[in-house]
């Protein structure tokens, strides 16, 4: 391991948790689908946490400026980006966040547009508004990279915003400032917004350079909202707090109309872990994000030594790789198949666009002996 504070604890451990991906399947099964890491959660959370909990400090949340001050030093420190306090909000989740910015922004039947494969969940947001899905898919031939001029194209037919995966789940791609900043400049020039879930921004590897959209320029400013969390990069899913980052008058007014609700259904531990995470426990993920590199270089090493034909390649972000198993011939539901025969949970591609059957999702933040247990399960099929 690369710290203590990654230990991974063993699988009979593991499977005692309550979390969804200990509990959707039986104890024979490998779990490597949902997006949460097996790491021990950073001792200053738990600290954070116990503190609360033994002084009986589980009350209403209210006002919380310790979040807005710990994102922004956190961003300036690791990504140079300067954020105001003031122009920080509280929500519930990502999700949550995202769904009242579309209900500002757009009405039945209108278009809201994602580049798939994209997360699961914005497939189910969007309707949410009875809007409609617009897929410009990332450009596969380029390495899963966004396809500049076909969302040029989609802004001048009139859609008016954009869910933006930045960095991109389920690929690993991370968006590039020249990318980025063509984007804004397109979105402002069609008078369209883009929304950047963030989320996953911390898991970047140290070789790429995570952009924050809002960080590309005036036009990035003018047109973007930032919609991020600590709950992913910290491993804290379960604990309800994210929030809403602005950098420009326009984009702060439109937030303002968001719903004062959104602050307070998030939780009172979930936003005060939030400030710990960006603060007291920045230098947890540069610690988790090696035991990731080794991880990651695993799993493809497993991939080639066993299934030579399963395509993949070397995520920049996240802890999440995409696996083409389409030369297994595992027929049309591959990751059905690998569950039932394998015992292997994996997310199926069509989870990130009905055009990925033939792909699958898998979570390699575990330990290596997790990662080649399943691959050796897999390729027995």
């Amino acid at each position: 391991m690369a710290s203590e504070n990654a230990h991974i604890p063993e699988l009979s451990q593991l499977r005692t948790r309550h979390s969804s991906k200990w509990r959707r399947h039986g104890h024979d099964v490998l779990p490597m689908h949902v997006a949460e890491m097996d790491f021990e959660v950073a001792p200053g959370i738990r600290e954070t946490l116990l503190k609360m909990i033994t002084e009986s400090d589980l009350g209403y949340l209210g006002p919380i400026p310790e979040v807005g001050e710990a994102f922004s030093k956190y961003a300036a420190n690791k990504w140079q980006w300067h954020v105001d306090p003031n122009q920080i909000k509280l929500a519930t989740d990502v999700g949550v966040a995202a769904v009242e910015i579309f209900r500002a922004l757009v009405k039945p039947g209108d278009k809201i547009m994602v580049n798939s494969p994209v997360y699961t969940n914005f497939w189910s947001w969007i309707p949410e508004v009875q809007a409609e899905i617009l897929d410009v898919p990332l450009d596969r031939a380029r390495g899963w990279r966004l396809d500049l001029d076909a969302i040029d194209k989609a802004f001048a037919s009139g859609v008016k915003v954009l869910l933006l995966c930045n960095p991109q789940n389920p690929t690993g791609t991370v968006h590039t400032r020249a990318e980025l900043t063509a984007l804004a400049a397109s979105a402002r020039k069609h008078g369209a917004v883009v929304i950047s879930d963030e989320i996953h921004a911390p898991l970047t590897f140290a070789e790429n350079e995570f952009v924050p959209f809002l960080n590309c320029g005036e036009d990035a400013e003018k047109v973007g909202i930032c919609v991020t969390s600590s709950s992913k990069s910290w491993n804290t899913a379960g604990l309800k707090a994210a929030i809403v980052v602005t950098k420009s008058d326009e984009m702060l007014h439109l937030v303002a109309k968001l719903p004062e609700a959104m602050h307070w259904r998030a939780s009172l531990l979930g936003a005060f872990a939030m400030a710990e995470s960006f603060d007291g426990s920045a230098d947890w993920i540069d610690q988790a994000m090696a035991t990731l590199d080794e991880n990651r270089h695993h799993l493809l090493a497993e991939l080639a030594a066993k299934l030579p034909n399963v395509k993949t390649h070397l995520p920049e972000a996240t802890y999440l790789a995409w696996l083409d198993v389409s030369a297994m011939n595992l027929g049309d539901y591959p990751a059905v198949k690998i569950l039932d025969k394998a015992r292997v949970a994996l997310v199926p591609g069509t989870d990130f666009g009905p055009q990925y059957g033939q792909f699958v999702r898998f979570n390699f933040a575990t330990s290596k002996e997790n990662i080649t247990a399943a691959i050796d399960r897999i390729s027995c099929l």
